[in-house]
């Protein structure tokens, strides 16, 4: 149970192929002929059979043959019969390669694969490789050289052309996997397979859609956390939502959203295949996460200028060096060498000043990445200096990037440049956007580690009331809220509002307007007009009685003009915001396929469709993740000092899309909302004009299911007594118990270690402790005992700290009805119940998502465990694979 579920798929030990008759020069069997030469065209580590369902007998005869893993590379109809042979002989797994196979055939072969339990990877896929083993499951091409890199493809001829490509440039992949579009292995399952795969260090993704936004970003999540990933999403541009009824629906393409799912996922896109192969070298010289401080060095000053440029548009900085490394640099370098913003060796520089030049920068503290921009000058051999750079990148711990300017006389250079692992490109450019690529993820990094809860904690917001609104709304059969209901619900989560009255005839709105205090705006009240503007539906500044009057009378008139059988309500008044120097800003909303929800910000009023400033995220936020989405606008650069008017309150803001936040969080009603403008300034934030579009929620949506990243599920929060005294919280663990968790383990006895563990390990390595503590709570749910203790502190006063005391989790399985989990206590708590609270809690917990089942693992000479799961009613069993423990079962 400590393997993962798709390793006997990509890591099987036996194979049996059914290619038929493959040396048949049917063209019919094109794919069996090329897959069975890939196959043997070198020495696979495992056991590999060939099988002919036509010619080997009976199915007594073929029950014989035992493997992991079955491929199949026949016509369509009779891969389905392999198929349902290779589920009665009990792969555990299968591979169906080749093309022509409709969606009934496809989906005939799921069938077959779920009623046998076999992991599907087809039909219509190109296979895979895994060059470690030696194993070419495919027909995309030659076997790849073995490396770090993982290479994930929806297109066939996208793999072909990169694995083409990567020969080419010494390349290297751990994992070639070609999916197709009928697989029923996607790609979510792959990624959480080469998260935890050893062989991977980083992962390059080709994706052209998804099916279950939920399931990627879990997936996508998990692997971004462990190792680098970069995706390179087709169909970036995409036609205008002419249906939308709100300025968020009409300017928030999906491609956008895709982009804020990565960003918030921790990983990094591209957008072309050059790109791709600029990350993918990168990625192969296993650069991690980093700041952006890019320092360059050159030899000319033309180059380092334009590479310099290219820092500036990517929004990158330009890594400078301290003026004590300088001091310390410039007796090394030539007479005429500048060390400005570049480091400028001039013309004369050899071999050794670039050697100087490249040890001051990876010492310094203020550079990220190392940038070597080499033009060919004469009396200087270009490869001396690339062998220089290849000695100096394993002493090197910062990313080294190069770029040799020039063709015919710097082809060596890049050879000597390729063998040692330095990514080497043509172009300054290039370069540099490769190093922001390597940048992007330690920003998307710090994404990545929030996990915020659906309510923050502010004021409760009253639901309940903005459920009946809704509700009202629906019973109505309406979809779009007036701006009284609409402001009635941003009221309910506490998101100030300026105060509407609603006005159904001229006198009426003259009372009104008198009671407010002039200055006044007029707006039409119709659930039918999405954009009132474009109706003549808004008067503003309107200064007496006539005049709102008038107003009144001549916008019914124009309304019922420009849009006949509108139905009208009346006409709101509201008194005119008074801040002269507050900035008009918006906040939206819109539903997304598949992602769902994603909260827009940027330049408000009426020009916001023409401005087209939007920066996106996916909820649930918390104040890290608000304050990113502001910086991430192009108005931001408006909301300090600016033009002589004072700084906004931020704190304000943010709490303004802390609450939208919460109102996308707890309403999946929600499908689209402008707050248009919302007015921000040194003295707060209000909503001055708000339009929300809902829809009938699904009975899935309960428990954030219309959300694509699951929040923090804070309502598994309680306090328990210890026995013996004192009490305990158990809540679900979150990144920053990392150091608590590692603690934890590093103070276990050794016994206690390797019951949990079955590891010597006296601590976890940094890769699995983020794995532990940055969870997906959809796939999985971790709860830790947190113990409070009085300690004395070096002045003598007493503090308290928060230690991690026990451990209990589980993981879904992949038949998604099943779990499987596992328990630890600190050895100074053993015997105070927290064993027993903390599984019923997690028990619990895996009922509450619909699990039927949960298992686990014990060591046979565990007693204390294994009494313990008696206590609780497990049914404790051999386990067949290995002796050594016992399989403890509970139905939940």
């Amino acid at each position: 149970m400590d393997k993962h579920y798709l390793t006997p798929l990509f890591q099987p030990e036996s194979i049996a192929v059914f290619a038929g008759n493959h040396e048949d020069p049917d063209s019919q069997i094109a794919h069996a002929r090329t897959l069975c030469a890939a196959l043997t065209g070198q020495r696979f580590s495992g056991t590999l059979v060939f099988l002919d369902i036509h010619t080997s007998g009976t199915l007594a005869d073929l029950a014989q043959t035992r493997a992991d893993l079955a491929i199949i590379a026949l016509p369509p109809a009779e891969a389905l019969s392999a198929l349902e042979v290779a589920g009665r002989i009990k792969c555990k797994a299968a591979l169906v390669v080749g093309s022509g196979a409709n969606a009934e055939i496809a989906g005939e072969m799921h069938q077959v694969a779920r009623r046998h339990g076999m992991h599907l990877l087809g039909p219509n896929s190109l296979g895979f490789q895994r060059p470690r083993s030696g194993l070419n499951a495919s027909v995309a091409g030659p076997l790849a050289a073995v490396g770090p890199l993982a290479l994930v493809s929806q297109s066939g001829a996208l793999t072909s052309s990169i694995l083409d490509w990567a020969t080419q440039n010494g390349v290297g992949f751990s994992t070639v996997v070609s999916l197709g579009p009928k697989t029923s292995v996607d790609i979510a399952q792959v990624l959480d397979f080469l998260a935890s795969d050893a062989q991977t260090h980083s992962i390059v993704v080709y994706l052209e859609g998804i099916s279950n936004a939920r399931r990627f970003m879990s997936a996508l999540r998990a692997a971004a956390n462990a190792k680098p990933v970069v995706v390179l999403k087709a169909g970036r541009k995409t036609a205008g939502n002419e249906a939308a009824q709100t300025h968020s629906g009409a300017i928030v393409g999906s491609d956008d959203v895709f982009d804020a799912a990565l960003r918030r996922a921790g990983a990094v896109r591209v957008r072309s295949f050059v790109e791709l192969f600029s990350a993918a070298k990168c990625l192969a010289s296993r650069y991690r996460p980093v700041g952006k401080r890019l320092a360059i060095i050159t030899n000319g000053g033309g180059p380092g200028v334009l590479a310099a440029d290219w820092v500036s548009e990517i929004a990158l900085q330009l890594g400078k060096l301290s003026p004590e490394t300088m001091a310390e640099l410039k007796p090394k370098l030539p007479p005429l060498a500048s060390l400005s913003d570049l480091v400028d060796l001039s013309e004369e520089a050899v071999a050794e000043h670039y050697l100087a030049a490249l040890h001051a920068a990876g010492q310094d503290r203020s550079v990220d990445g190392v940038l070597v921009v080499h033009s060919p000058k004469a009396g200087v051999d270009a490869t001396d200096v690339a062998r220089v750079m290849a000695e100096a990148k394993a002493r090197m711990n910062k990313p080294l990037l190069c770029c040799w300017m020039g063709d015919a006389s710097v082809g060596e250079a890049r050879e000597v440049l390729g063998k040692a692992a330095i990514p080497s490109f043509r172009t300054p450019e290039a370069a540099v956007g490769a190093f922001g690529n390597i940048a992007s993820f330690y920003q998307n990094q710090q994404l990545l580690q929030q996990t915020p809860p659906p309510l923050s904690t502010l004021a409760n917001p009253d639901i309940e009331g903005a459920r009946l609104i809704i509700e009202n709304v629906l019973t109505e059969r309406r979809k779009v809220l007036t701006e009284m209901e609409s402001k009635a619900l941003l009221s309910a989560f506490h998101i100030p509002v300026t105060q509407t009255i609603l006005a159904r005839s001229p006198n009426e709105a003259m009372m009104i307007a008198t009671q407010l205090g002039y200055p006044v705006a007029l707006k039409i009240d119709s659930p039918d007009i999405s954009h009132k503007s474009d109706v003549n539906g808004v008067a503003l500044n309107v200064m007496n009685a006539t005049a709102v009057r008038d107003v009144y009378n001549t916008m019914i008139q124009s309304v019922a003009r420009l849009q006949p059988g509108a139905r009208i309500n009346g006409v709101t008044i509201q008194k005119m915001a008074r801040s002269k120097r507050g900035r008009e800003l918006y906040i939206g909303l819109k539903t997304d396929d598949p992602f769902g929800p994603v909260i827009a910000f940027g330049a408000g009023g009426t020009m916001i469709e023409l401005i087209g400033d939007q920066a996106m995220e996916l909820p649930p936020l918390n104040q890290f993740l608000a304050r990113r989405l502001i910086e991430r606008s192009r108005v931001a650069d408006t909301l300090g000092e600016w033009r002589g008017a004072t700084a906004v309150d931020m704190d304000a803001l943010e709490h303004v899309l802390l609450r939208v936040s919460e109102m996308v969080c707890e309403l999946p009603q929600l499908r689209e909302m402008d707050i248009n403008p919302i007015i921000v300034d040194e003295d707060g934030a209000v909503a001055v004009d708000a339009r929300i579009v809902i829809e009938s929620a699904p009975a899935t949506a309960r428990n954030y299911a219309h959300l694509a990243i699951l929040p923090y599920p804070a309502r598994y929060e309680q306090v328990w007594p210890l026995r013996g005294g004192g009490e305990y919280t158990i809540r679900p663990i979150h990144p920053d118990d990392a150091q608590m968790l590692q603690d934890l383990v590093q103070n276990l006895s050794p016994e206690s270690r390797y019951y949990r563990f079955v590891s010597s390990m006296t601590e976890l390595p940094p890769s699995m402790l983020s794995r532990l503590t940055l969870i997906d709570y959809d796939r999985e749910m971790a709860l830790v005992a947190i113990h409070r203790e009085r300690k004395v502190a070096d002045g003598g006063e007493f503090v308290e700290t928060e230690r991690v005391v026990g451990v209990s989790r589980y993981i879904t399985n992949p038949d998604k009805s099943s779990c499987e989990f596992s328990l630890v206590v600190a050895d100074d708590f053993n015997g105070k119940g927290l064993g027993s609270r903390l599984m019923l809690s997690i028990m619990e917990e895996a009922r509450d998502k619909g699990l039927a089942e949960i298992e686990g693992l014990v060591l046979a000479n565990n007693p204390g465990m294994l009494k313990l799961m008696k206590g609780l009613g497990f049914q404790i069993k051999p386990f067949a694979e290995d002796p050594d423990f016992k399989l403890v079962t509970h139905t939940l």
